[in-house]
Parts: structure tokens; C-alpha cells; sequence
């Protein structure tokens, strides 16, 4: 990815700050800040490469906005429960959603209403959930994504998994991770 980087780490403000260029923004990187929103990230629209660890708010509604977007990794996204706005994501072609590694490991997981909305995204090669699962806990849903080649999940039942990846022969392997990590 070309183009400038913004990179926050643990800052304890409250507002997310103003970014001078937004236009110039094509990839970032929100770890673990107090912001109590970001979606002043919308205003990044020339966005390639996301990564945030600790999303503050209820929707990915601003995220949807972030039309050029290719890589996008949310880690600990307590208050989401939809994942829908996603599917306007059409250039988006790896995606990672997971808990904290503490509640993967404690077997707490968030859940969304569906996985229908990750079929939407015409491009999507690369997919990771990590303790993020819809109620029937079933994956079905993504053997309609067609260009899968890499699918990565946990909490989801091993028959369920097993049959998954017999149904669509992608590959049981992590995300490409993007080059600006």
C-alpha cells in the first residue's frame, strides 16, 4: 500500500483526532485508544489497510463508507451484533473480526446476527472469526463466497469446521497480513 500511514497507539484522548490530509491516508492502524468513537475514520476515503484493536462503538455503519478498503482486521468488538454494513465493502478481500485473545481462550465469544452480509463481498479471499459467531454457529453461509481461498475460525463446533472445509476446499490458514504491519 502506498500513500501515508496513520498510526495511533493507546492515546488517551477522548476525541479522535483531526487528521491534516485525510485524502493522503491509505492505511492505519487505531490500537487500543480511548476515543470514544472512530468514526471520523469515514473521513479516510482513500483507505486501503485498517486494523483497530478496541472498537468503541455500536456500528460498522462508517466503516461501509471506507469504499477503497482491502484489508480490514477489528479486534475486541463488543458492542457489534451486525456485521451487514460490511457487505458494501466490495473492493475489501481479506477480513479478520475477533475477540481478545482472553475471551477466545476463555471460549467467550461476540454474537452477530449472521455471516450472510461477508457472501456480499464479491472479492473476499481472505477471512478470519475468531470467537465472533451467529447464534446457529454454522458457516454455511460463506461456502457462497466464491473466491475464499483462506478461512480461520474458533469457537465454532469441529464438525461444523470440518465439514466446511471438506464442502469448499479453501485452506485452513491466517490472513495475508497487510504490508503495513
Amino acid at each position: 500500500m502506498s500513500g501515508v500511514h496513520l498510526e495511533l497507539m493507546r492515546d488517551p484522548s477522548r476525541i479522535f483526532p483531526q487528521v491534516a490530509d485525510p485524502d493522503s491516508v491509505h492505511s492505519a492502524k487505531v490500537w487500543f485508544c480511548k476515543y470514544k468513537s472512530l468514526g471520523s475514520l469515514a473521513e479516510l476515503c482513500n483507505l486501503e489497510g485498517l486494523v483497530i484493536a478496541g472498537f468503541p462503538d455500536e456500528s460498522f455503519e462508517f466503516i461501509a463508507r471506507l469504499e477503497k478498503l482491502r484489508f480490514l482486521s477489528v479486534l475486541h468488538m463488543p458492542k457489534i451484533f451486525d456485521i451487514a454494513p460490511l457487505a458494501r465493502l466490495t473492493q475489501l478481500t481479506s477480513l479478520s473480526l475477533s475477540t481478545l485473545p482472553s475471551w477466545d481462550a476463555s471460549r467467550k465469544t461476540t454474537t452477530i446476527q449472521s455471516l450472510e452480509p461477508l457472501a456480499a463481498i464479491p472479492g473476499l479471499a481472505h477471512l478470519a472469526l475468531f470467537g465472533v459467531c451467529p447464534p446457529d454457529k454454522l458457516l454455511a453461509p460463506l461456502e457462497k463466497c466464491r473466491r475464499l481461498q483462506t478461512v480461520r475460525v474458533s469457537q465454532y463446533p469441529r464438525v461444523e469446521t470440518s465439514r466446511f472445509y471438506a464442502a469448499t476446499n479453501v485452506d485452513d490458514r491466517f490472513n495475508a497480513a497487510p504490508s503495513f504491519s
